[in-house]
């Protein structure tokens, strides 16, 4: 009797061509457990900024608009040398929102999106949260004219985002 197709069990009194599908099966699956990492990319890990401020009615986060899809978003962005993933994001925030603050270590956490680098080619962004507490706000600042700031309470903030990490992370303040 033949084993049904998918089947993993093989009776004992089976034939030798009854063992063979299983047989390649196996060979394929570890061919492909081999194999497959050597061809799928690492995430890209970026840093982001989780700005707060005491509002009226408690905690309430800074988000931007995103430069494309215009999404609510937070400050985010590439690592940069000779500064910690921290500093990185503090540097973000006052490039993309005119925030003056102090940011803290360690991380808060990370989420994953996907951005579309040049040539609209999907990557895997892991991008890592960091506290920033805002002290100001500048009126100008360098990315002024290309994005929107809004302040939101910390639930309001997690239900504009679309990362279901990132909302984890709002929902954990």
């Amino acid at each position: 009797m033949r084993p049904q197709q998918g089947s993993a069990r093989v009776s004992p009194d089976a034939q030798p061509e009854d063992r063979e599908p299983d047989m390649k099966q196996a060979a394929i699956n570890s061919f492909r457990s081999y194999i497959e990492p050597v061809f799928r990319r690492p995430d890209y890990v970026q840093t982001a900024a989780l700005c707060l401020r005491d509002g009226v009615d408690g905690p309430e986060v800074l988000l931007i608009s995103s430069l494309s899809s215009r999404r609510w978003i937070l400050p985010k962005g590439w690592p940069m040398r000779g500064r910690t993933l921290a500093e990185a994001a503090l540097q973000e925030a006052w490039e993309e929102a005119g925030v003056k603050g102090t940011v803290s270590e360690p991380s808060l956490g990370a989420f994953s999106y996907q951005k579309l680098v040049k040539g609209g080619i999907p990557v895997t962004c892991r991008c890592e949260v960091y506290h920033v507490q805002v002290q100001d706000l500048a009126g100008t600042f360098p990315e002024q004219g290309r994005r929107k700031r809004k302040w939101v309470p910390v639930a309001k903030a997690a239900s504009l985002v679309a990362e279901p990490e990132l909302k984890a992370i709002l929902a954990d303040l």
